[in-house]
This record gives C-alpha cells, sequence and structure tokens, in this order.
C-alpha cells in the first residue's frame, strides 16, 4: 500500500466536499485540541489529591503544598488559598469563597465552547449540503440531465459535507457531556474542600 494514498483520498475528500470542508476542518481540529487538553488537565486534577486534613494543616501552617505529592484539584484550592489571604480571619473566609468559585470555574473553562464547536459542524454540514444543491440545480438549468457527472460532483458535495457534519458533531457531543460530569465531580470536590476549610476557620483553628 502506497503510503501517500490516505493522504490523497483525504486531499480527494476535501475537494470533493467543497469550500464548507475547510471550516469544517478547522472547526474539529480546534474542538478536539480543547477536547485533549480538558481531558489532560482533568487528569491531572484526579491525581494525587490532598486528604482535607492535610489541606487544613497546610493552611493552618502557611505552608504551600508540595507540587510532587500533590497535585490534585484540593492543592490548587489550598495553594490559590494560601497565596491570597491575609491572615484576618473574617476576610480570609470570604477569600476562600472567592477561591472556591475561581477554582470551580478554572474547572469548567472551554466547556460552553466546546458545546458549541460541536453544535455548529451539523450547521456548516448543512450549509454544505444547500450549496452542493444549488450546484446540482445550477447544471440542471444549464444542461438538464445530460450533465451527469456535474450533477452527481454536486450531489456529492451535499453528501460529503452533511456526514462530516455529523461525523464531527457526535462525538463531540458525547465528549462533552463526559467532561461536563468529570467537571461535576471535580467541582463537588472543591465545594467539599472549602466548606471543611471554611468550617475550620469559622471554629478558630486556622488563622
Amino acid at each position: 500500500m502506497n503510503l501517500y494514498e490516505p493522504a490523497y483520498r483525504l486531499m480527494d475528500y476535501m475537494e470533493t466536499g467543497g469550500a464548507v470542508m475547510v471550516p469544517l476542518a478547522l472547526d474539529s481540529l480546534v474542538l478536539w485540541v480543547l477536547i485533549i487538553d480538558r481531558l489532560l488537565f482533568f487528569r491531572r486534577l484526579s491525581w494525587k489529591n490532598m486528604e482535607l486534613e492535610a489541606a487544613v494543616a497546610h493552611i493552618r501552617e502557611n505552608r504551600m503544598p508540595d507540587p510532587e505529592r500533590y497535585r490534585g484539584v484540593v492543592s490548587m484550592l489550598v495553594a490559590q488559598f494560601i497565596s491570597r489571604r491575609t491572615g484576618t480571619a473574617n476576610l480570609d473566609r470570604l477569600i476562600l469563597e472567592e477561591t472556591v468559585t475561581r477554582v470551580r470555574h478554572v474547572i469548567r473553562a472551554y466547556l460552553s465552547l466546546l458545546g458549541v464547536l460541536a453544535a455548529i459542524a451539523p450547521l456548516l454540514g448543512l450549509l454544505g449540503t444547500v450549496l452542493g444543491m444549488i450546484t446540482t440545480f445550477d447544471v440542471l438549468a444549464l444542461y438538464g440531465t445530460g450533465n451527469a457527472r456535474a450533477m452527481a460532483g454536486g450531489i456529492s458535495e451535499a453528501l460529503i459535507t452533511t456526514q462530516t457534519g455529523l461525523m464531527i458533531a457526535i462525538p463531540g457531543l458525547y465528549m462533552k457531556s463526559l467532561l461536563d460530569r468529570q467537571a461535576s465531580q471535580l467541582g463537588q470536590k472543591v465545594s467539599v474542600a472549602g466548606f471543611y476549610i471554611r468550617r475550620h476557620l469559622w471554629n478558630g483553628e486556622c488563622s
């Protein structure tokens, strides 16, 4: 098998699909770059998580977590809180609440964009379908049914763009749903950690 044959087939596929294939390819590229980035980010936040007792101990001692030992989402919360705390209990409680909100926002970053990119793909495919059918009708207007090759080109453009849009959207929406669930789980861990730490701050165990 020729090593260049898959590349030639891809180029022919893109050319047959028409101009809409370029934005579809860009949409797919950005979509999967973001998906891979979020998967790696969530995996990193799920590893080497800090126990809540250790989180309180670090805050009490004003000691930043060791990145070699702790890399999870609780460690991120503790590190950001320690870097911003003032030493005043009332103000620190507010800072902790704001830090919890900030970390939850970081966790959910780009997820809305993933949904938009996945939803755009079938719409671009539909645009390609319309353009392909317009091409077909133009051929019919000029040549009637006598130019089967030109008619087939327009129909191919319509079908390929529709197929490509669905091929991008279906796995994209599935991955969006999967990442939403992971983000919710991590966000819940942050909220639980914030509540645990805040309880100790209210009790005066951490100043």
